[in-house]
């Protein structure tokens, strides 16, 4: 895949993961315009504790033409407070492909250089390679100038007297010890390393600047690496050692480098479609199991995300057996029937805080094991998974934190005052923007499929779920609007209704094996849907008119914290509106056809706007729909191969 640049406005985004949620990343034209756009980002407690030990580098070409004369042309740009582009070498970038991986084309007379750099999976190293096509018997001299820094992929670094510019010589290359308590970095290299040691000031990156956040770096550039490019390829590998597979040390930079590429573009090929490539970047370690990275390049595992994005990208992909030890893993992490909404990325204690990250796993414990069908190789845990769904539903039955208990009408309250429980969990300092306390539309219909899908295994269950879905139609219909409400007993006070339109009700037609509303009251809900808050991106997340309605996420962080949920687009809700307008057309192979063409195929558009062959997080609510938040989103990615392979 060969994408033309327009080098000076391209804000595309690659991404390279390495499975145990380090990974590199940066734009197509090589700017890099965030704090978390680096080479080599390591998980040091995969898949937290991450640390940007590699930020990047500066790369010139030096040609010798006729009678000696000497040519320098720079094939990188940086950019630099108060907004310099410097120096030039962006100009010289012709072509950028991503497949198999981030590949550079840069014209220079006489020919081009090729620039490439992969991630192999589950080493925390980043493999950079360059190559001459052009004519031949030209002196070629090639330089690059790494950027240090050994800091948390949060901040930023400056200039100190701390930073230990000179490295160890080591059979490998040369070592890096930055600081204390940061991973040693190793640099293997087909070249000659040059130590000059200086400080590069006043980096600036333009997203994090327009986030409202600190913008400006210092890096540290210890040296150059100088390699006779007209003799061969060049070659530069970063690891973190330590972490992840060690590498080989007997093979010579260029032969490893070689078959780490073999290796890499056998285990890239094994998948079909370059989505199904993508979506294995969120699927990384945690201990011996594994788990979900929420969103690339800020986002950890997080107990909600995990869950959604998993039946997309396991369960939806026929990936079982990580399926499998994503819930074993997750298992062990009950309390107090509730699940960890969080692992926070420095190894706190996980943060028990969240609804619907427990009836969220309910629901993919019983997609599991039907998907599974007796393979004795998957189900073996199954006991201890319907443990743990019992240990969740009684925890809940019986009551828990922040006010989560089963009511007497069998539906499910929550809530506490200056706490967000359910997915729409901003806050603005001590401000909860949407705190939905009472019994939110969305978290019964995840009760409730809890329930009836237990029900199947453990009937004892089915009292619970039948008084539960009878009080459902009763208290949450709004004949009014034609659709749902989205909290009764607002508050816990009874019979206080929040009636505004938002994308929470879908959930009960789509996006969960039972429906709870069908017929004709659930052709009007998505009809209200469809008018009110679809658009080319997924759903609103609230409907334009209604109060605190925000059409665009922009602003400070508190501006923006503010329009999280109050009409920002949210892709990831695609999976369960176009979900639920198949099944009130039908589920006929002619709906199927048409909500492909209508919902899915508008946003497939949008697929590589910003990361590529990732779908975002969230898009402004009116047009046109500009992409914002985290490029790299698992449960939007997850919805749409869950549309693509279960449901369409």
């Amino acid at each position: 895949m060969v994408f033309p640049t327009n080098p000076e406005s391209d804000k595309s985004e690659w991404l390279e993961a390495d499975g145990l949620g380090g990974f590199a990343s940066g734009t197509v034209p090589g700017i890099r315009t965030r704090r978390y756009h680096a080479l080599l980002l390591a998980a040091t407690s995969p898949p937290a504790g991450r640390m940007v030990l590699v930020n990047g580098f500066d790369a010139e070409l030096e040609m010798t033409a006729g009678k000696n004369a000497t040519c320098r042309f720079a094939l990188t740009t940086q950019r630099y407070s108060p907004g310099v582009n410097n120096p030039d070498g962006v100009t010289r970038l012709e072509s950028f492909n991503l497949e198999p991986w981030p590949q550079w084309t840069c014209a220079v007379p006489g020919g081009k250089i090729i620039h490439e750099l992969f991630v192999p999976r589950e080493t925390a190293a980043v493999v950079l390679r360059w190559r001459w096509e052009g004519k031949a018997g030209v002196p070629l001299r090639l330089h690059v100038r790494p950027f240090f820094s050994g800091r948390d992929f949060h901040a930023t670094h400056h200039e100190n007297p701390a930073f230990r510019f000179t490295p160890a010589s080591v059979p490998e290359g040369e070592r890096w010890h930055f600081y204390d308590g940061v991973p040693e970095v190793t640099a293997r290299s087909s070249g000659a390393y040059h130590h000059e040691p200086c400080w590069y000031r006043n980096f600036l990156y333009d997203e994090e600047f327009f986030r409202g956040l600190d913008a400006l770096e210092d890096l540290a550039a210890p040296g150059r690496y100088e390699f006779d490019l007209a003799a061969g390829p060049a070659v530069l590998i970063f690891s973190a050692e330590g972490l992840g597979h060690p590498l080989p040390t007997s093979s010579s930079p260029v032969e490893l480098a070689e078959k780490l590429a073999q290796d890499e573009r056998m285990r890239r090929a094994a998948f079909a479609t370059p989505r199904l490539r993508a979506a294995d970047a969120y699927l990384v370690a945690r201990g011996p199991g594994k788990t979900i990275i929420a969103g690339y390049p800020w986002f950890g595992d997080w107990g909600r995300d995990t869950f959604i994005a998993m039946r997309g990208l396991c369960l939806a992909t026929g990936r079982l057996a990580e399926a499998r030890d994503i819930l074993t893993a997750w298992a062990g992490t009950v309390s107090q029937g509730m699940l960890p909404n969080r692992f926070p990325d420095q190894g706190d204690e996980p943060e028990y805080n969240s609804v619907d990250s427990s009836l969220w796993y309910i629901v993919v414990v019983h997609e599991f094991l039907e998907a599974a069908d007796g393979d004795p190789s998957l189900i073996a845990e199954t006991e201890m998974l319907l443990a743990t769904v019992e240990a969740i539903l009684t925890g809940y039955l019986e009551g828990t934190r922040f006010g989560i208990r089963g009511d007497v009408d069998g539906l499910l309250a929550c809530g506490v005052a200056g706490m967000q429980l359910t997915w729409m969990d901003a806050r603005v300092d001590d401000r909860v923007v949407t705190p939905r306390i009472g019994k939110p539309v969305e978290i019964q219909a995840l009760w409730l499929n809890a329930l009836g899908l237990t029900s199947r295994r453990k009937p004892q269950w089915s009292a619970r779920f039948e008084q539960g879905y009878a009080s459902f139609q009763q208290r949450f219909w709004n004949e009014a609007r034609g659709c749902l409400y989205d909290v009764v007993d607002v508050d816990h006070q009874p019979g206080q209704v929040d009636d505004r339109v938002r994308p929470n009700q879908i959930l009960a037609v789509g996006g969960l094996p039972l429906a709870l509303i069908e017929g004709e009251r659930a052709a009007r809900l998505v009809q209200v849907a469809e008018d009110r808050l679809w658009t080319p991106m997924g759903p609103r997340s609230l409907a334009p008119g209604e109060n605190d309605y925000a059409p665009y996420y922009s602003g400070t962080p508190s501006e923006r914290d503010g329009a999280y949920h109050q009409g920002t687009v949210w892709p990831w809700l695609a999976g369960p509106f176009v979900e639920a307008w198949v099944r009130v057309h039908g589920a006929t192979a002619e709906a199927k056809a048409q909500a492909r063409e209508l919902f899915l195929t508008p946003q497939l558009s949008r697929l590589d706007l910003p990361g590529l062959n990732h779908v975002p997080e969230i898009a402004d609510a009116e047009q046109p729909h500009t992409a914002r938040g985290c490029p790299f989103q698992a449960w939007s990615l997850g919805e749409v191969l869950r549309l693509e392979h279960n449901v369409l």
